[in-house]
């Protein structure tokens, strides 16, 4: 009866171990790329207290809009939109990025996932 008990609690202990450490490499790899308004030039990505018209990343990313309105991000499968608010998933490849609707003036982002 001990022995079973030992047993089970060592496979309950593994399974713990194993669980945690999954859930740590999914927190890992999900990365995500914020772009924000500001001015001059209405969208930018921000990035660790900078703002970034053009970025490289390792992927695959999440791009969450924090901007004025939606975003059209035009990539290797098509063209997505990113409602304000919200979270656009992103796999390999280069991205152009424009809010609907923007001025002539405004920036136009450049997201390349690598």
């Amino acid at each position: 009866m001990k022995k079973s008990l030992v047993l089970v609690a060592a496979f309950a202990s593994l399974l713990l171990l194993v669980g945690q450490a999954a859930g740590a490499h999914r927190a890992a790899s999900a990365r995500t790329v914020t772009v924000v308004m500001r001015d001059p030039g209405c969208h930018w990505f921000a990035v660790g207290g900078k703002f970034l018209k053009t970025l490289s990343v390792k992927g695959p990313v999440s791009l969450a809009n924090y901007d004025m309105a939606s975003l059209k991000i035009v990539g290797p499968s098509g063209a997505k939109l990113a409602a304000l608010g919200k979270k656009v998933a992103l796999a390999h490849g280069a991205y152009r990025i424009t809010m609907v609707g923007q001025a002539k003036d405004d920036n136009t982002l450049m997201l390349t996932v690598r």
